[in-house]
């Protein structure tokens, strides 16, 4: 898609972290083109593989044979879907920012409203489960909640993050934005959201949480209990991280 520079449209980058995902891959890649078509979005589609031993590499280089926009970003070997969102949040090159789940788990559609939050102003707009529970058109199972409702707390005493959810997967950014978010980002796996978002404040960015459309997925490979302690490490981790000068920042980019 060519921009006219009258009307210029923003280059949205999507990022999709993705480890051992050939079974929902190709009906996710399928649904991002066919809304982009619909929406006159010029994209671009980085799936970032996190050392899959199954066939997630060979499905996205298959698509970009024929689909230009999509484009693999591999991981050396297993690292985590942290460093996974920041691989390809660093080499994203659009206006707009955005990573996603590989399953979609809230629809593509609702990128819109994240959209319309940075349009009005915000730097980053978050998708958020629980602004509106009724959106949720298939809930988390009620140990989930439970935990998910003491993580949150532990959020709001030692990193201040007053927000209703940190960890939908779901989180547009504007370029200017991202450029100097992802290269402080220390903490590799599940504990990256509260993280960015952090930085985000710490840098001066203003962020917009915004009710979307979710449904939860069977198929997470977050276990419950076992990674639940190490977000909870990785909380004391950005607290002290911060204390100790660790998160450097830096000048912005040109």
């Amino acid at each position: 898609m060519t921009r006219s520079p009258d009307h210029p449209i923003p280059l949205i980058s999507i990022v999709i972290p993705a480890y051992n995902e050939s079974a929902r891959l190709r009906p996710t890649l399928d649904e991002l083109l066919h809304f982009s078509r619909l929406q006159n979005w010029d994209i671009e589609i980085l799936v970032v593989d996190d050392g899959s031993r199954d066939d997630t590499s060979e499905i996205v280089r298959q698509y970009g044979q024929s689909h230009p926009q999509i484009l693999l970003v591999q991981n050396p070997g297993n690292r985590g879907k942290g460093f996974s969102v920041r691989n390809g949040m660093l080499h994203a090159r659009g206006d707009i920012c955005l990573f996603t789940d590989a399953d979609l788990s809230s629809p593509i559609a609702e990128a819109q409203k994240l959209f319309a939050a940075i349009a009005a102003g915000a730097d980053v707009a978050i998708g958020s489960r629980w602004l509106r529970a009724d959106l949720q058109t298939q809930r988390q199972p009620l140990y989930r909640q439970f935990l998910g409702r003491i993580f949150n707390l532990a959020l709001r005493l030692f990193l201040g993050l007053n927000f209703a959810d940190t960890q939908c997967g779901f989180k547009a950014f504007r370029r200017s934005a991202a450029q100097r978010i992802f290269p402080l980002q220390r903490i590799e796996r599940w504990g990256f959201d509260p993280e960015i978002l952090f930085l985000a404040r710490r840098l001066g960015f203003t962020v917009k949480e915004v009710p979307v459309v979710w449904s939860h997925s069977e198929g997470t490979r977050l276990h419950p209990f076992r990674d639940g302690l190490r977000m909870f490490a990785d909380v004391l981790r950005i607290r002290a991280n911060s204390l100790t000068g660790n998160y450097t920042i830096p000048s912005p980019q040109t």
